[in-house]
Order: structure tokens, then C-alpha cells, then sequence
């Protein structure tokens, strides 16, 4: 039978990944963007995917960050009290 707060964790693990490939990829997008308008001189629509890609990249990351080292201190701490 499954654990269901194992099966929960596992789920949350998945999200946290995810969560954290979407951010850094705004990031990735972000820099890209910024690089893209130092060579032609900061046109409006790219300082627009700068800040876009900037906020919505720590929106998104911030949370999974914090979740993901949920997850593995929760993965941790199971480990040290199932050696006891």
C-alpha cells in the first residue's frame, strides 16, 4: 500500500522541478532580453520582457526553492528515523 504523505511529497517534489525549470527559464528569457537591448538600444518591447521575465521568474522560482528544500529536509528526516 502507498503512503499517501510519501505519494503527496513525491507530487510536490514534481511541482517544485517544474516550478523551477519555468523560472529560470523566465531568467534565461530576462538576460536574453537584456543582452538583446544593450546591442539596439533598449526598445520598449524588450525592457517589457525584461520586467516581465524578471518578476514573473521570482514569482515562480521563489516558492519552489522554498519547497524543494522543504521536500528534501522532509526526505532527510525520514531517513535519519528510519535508521534508529
Amino acid at each position: 500500500m502507498t503512503d499517501p504523505i510519501l505519494a503527496k511529497r513525491a507530487k510536490v517534489a514534481r511541482l517544485t522541478s517544474l516550478g523551477q525549470r519555468i523560472g529560470y527559464a523566465l531568467f534565461g528569457i530576462a538576460l536574453v532580453g537584456f543582452f538583446i537591448g544593450l546591442v539596439t538600444g533598449f526598445p520598449d518591447g524588450i525592457i517589457v520582457v525584461i520586467t516581465v521575465g524578471l518578476i514573473a521568474g521570482s514569482i515562480v522560482l521563489a516558492p519552489a526553492i522554498v519547497f524543494s528544500y522543504a521536500v528534501k529536509a522532509a526526505d532527510r528526516a525520514d531517513r535519519e528515523d528510519d535508521w534508529r
